[in-house]
């Protein structure tokens, strides 16, 4: 074994250790959206975490976070524009990342 198939050993698991960490971030900003989205259109208890499963899910319909923004979009006409899903999005991608490195170390 050499110093160089180590280190390509290293790179890789990082990179897995990374993508992993990416998903279950994102995973976590769609949960948290569809809170938030929820308490919007007045849902409490049950019913919001429901929908909250429902946002995380519709980020499986497609690559990227434009599925999720369209059906909250949809789901939010009235409530909220493009622009402002776009600005939580962002806002709770920073609050998910923290949550999921916290929990990870």
């Amino acid at each position: 074994m050499t110093t160089f198939d180590d280190r390509e050993r290293a790179y890789e698991t990082k990179f897995a250790h990374d993508a992993e960490l990416r998903f279950k971030a994102e995973a976590r900003r769609n949960r948290l959206l569809g809170e938030w989205a929820a308490s919007l259109m007045g849902m409490q208890g049950d019913e919001a975490h429901r929908y909250a499963l429902t946002v995380v899910t519709s980020d499986f319909e497609g690559a990227g976070t434009h599925d999720v923004s369209r059906k909250l979009a949809a789901d939010l006409e009235g409530r909220a524009d493009e622009a402002d899903i776009r600005a939580k999005m962002a806002e709770l991608m920073d609050v998910a990342r923290r949550q999921v490195i916290d929990e990870s170390e």
